[in-house]
Formats: C-alpha cells, sequence, structure tokens
C-alpha cells in the first residue's frame, strides 16, 4: 500500500487567490511554514516557502 502525501502549504499555493481560508487556519500553517523555513536556512526551498508563506497570510489579511 502507497500513499501520497500533499502538504498543505503546496495545496495553497495552487489555490485560485480567492481561497476560502480563516484567520486560525492561516496562522497554523504560517507556523508549520515557517519550522520548514528554519530547517532549510539558506536553501531555494526556504526561499520559495517564505514566498508561499508570505503570499497566503496576505491573501487571507485582505480577506478578513
Amino acid at each position: 500500500m502507497s500513499a501520497e502525501i500533499i502538504w498543505l502549504c503546496d495545496r495553497l499555493a495552487e489555490a485560485d487567490a480567492d481561497l476560502a481560508i480563516d484567520l486560525r487556519t492561516a496562522v497554523d500553517v504560517a507556523i508549520r511554514d515557517l519550522q520548514e523555513i528554519q530547517a532549510h536556512w539558506g536553501t531555494e526551498l526556504a526561499l520559495e516557502r517564505l514566498a508561499e508563506c508570505r503570499s497566503m497570510l496576505r491573501t487571507v489579511l485582505e480577506a478578513s
């Protein structure tokens, strides 16, 4: 048996800009993203996650 793991931050990055996400979920996702950024500090992956996190938080803030 196998499964495909889909990280929430990856799904958010692929979603439309008008994604309906509540502020609590956005903060939870941001905390997870920040942990990943810290673990991969100085890499291209960290920069990508940083941009995704910033974009998601900006979108949620504008929608709230």
